[in-house]
């Protein structure tokens, strides 16, 4: 009735839903401890939709974030809020994820978000590191899961 693309599709989605839905409780539950932020959608959609791409892969989510975000706010701390540090900021991001291999385009917005919101060294931790690393662990979960269904050589 259902193709196994459909499925997997839907099943994607799932996971992601699942994945986002979680983060956002825990935003609830401990809001000292976020693990939410908007670029983690773009993210979701790597890790559940395409789990087998390289951009999708554990380093680059984790990594990508971590070191655009530690940019953003050193960046923030260093010149302030402005166009011109916005812009710096992600340039500097997207060079360092290149020359680390850990690129992960989702990471490009942490800069920008990082300035707009004048986030401190916190914000690295939480939801930056913590959030990542959530995803990735349900994204190692997810992919269980769809080996488990999908047939070998898909």
């Amino acid at each position: 009735m259902f193709s196994l693309n459909y499925m997997l599709s839907v099943f994607s989605g799932l996971c992601a839903a699942v994945a986002i839905s979680i983060l956002a409780f825990s935003n609830e539950l401990f809001p000292q401890y976020g693990m939410l932020m908007a670029p983690f959608g773009a993210t979701a959609v790597l890790v559940f939709g395409l789990p087998n791409s390289p951009l999708a892969q554990a380093k680059n989510v984790i990594f990508g974030h971590v070191i655009t975000a530690s940019i953003g706010v050193a960046v923030f701390y260093s010149l302030g809020a402005s166009p011109w540090s916005m812009g710096l900021a992600t340039g500097l991001g997207i060079s360092a994820m290149l020359l680390s291999g850990t690129t992960h385009p989702p990471a490009g917005a942490n800069p920008i978000l990082a300035i707009m919101t004048a986030q401190g060294w916190e914000f690295i931790l939480s939801p930056v590191l913590l959030g990542a690393l959530s995803i990735c662990l349900m994204g190692y979960l997810a992919n269980l899961i769809r080996s488990r269904i999908e047939p070998v050589g898909m």
